[in-house]
């Protein structure tokens, strides 16, 4: 995955858009300063998501962290071996980790972020 070519909340979720279809995760930086994910809770297909809302929760040891939808549509599909293999999002968040992918039908993208954008704001959050 291209990290270049992906849109990215502030609140740690990435998107890569193909067409109508945005593929949804959660960043490495999220994976990590969550650190041992212990369960994660996805929506099913067919769900409606609003930007900006929630649509899950991701839970660590330490903490449980609510996933906020980045942009607006029904979701199509869910990466079901998710919750069964967690390591997928800390070996590979931009891969394997994918969550769901929502077929856009509303706003939210031009709200989001670019690489350099992200990384900055990651920044300014650590310090």
């Amino acid at each position: 995955m291209d990290l270049e070519s992906l849109k990215y909340a502030k609140t740690h979720e990435w998107v890569a858009v193909d067409g109508d279809i945005a593929t949804i995760g959660i960043t490495d930086f999220a994976v990590t300063a969550l650190t041992d994910l212990v369960y994660v809770d996805l929506p099913a297909a067919g769900t409606q998501l609003t930007a900006g809302e929630t649509f899950g929760e991701v839970e660590s040891v330490k903490a449980v962290s609510d996933l906020y939808a980045p942009v607006t549509g029904e979701v199509v599909e869910v990466n079901d071996g998710l919750p069964d293999d967690l390591d997928a999002l800390s070996e590979d968040a931009f891969g394997r980790g994918w969550m769901v992918k929502v077929r856009i039908s509303g706003g939210g993208l031009d709200s989001l972020l670019d690489r350099a954008g992200y990384l900055q704001h990651c920044e300014s959050e650590s310090h």
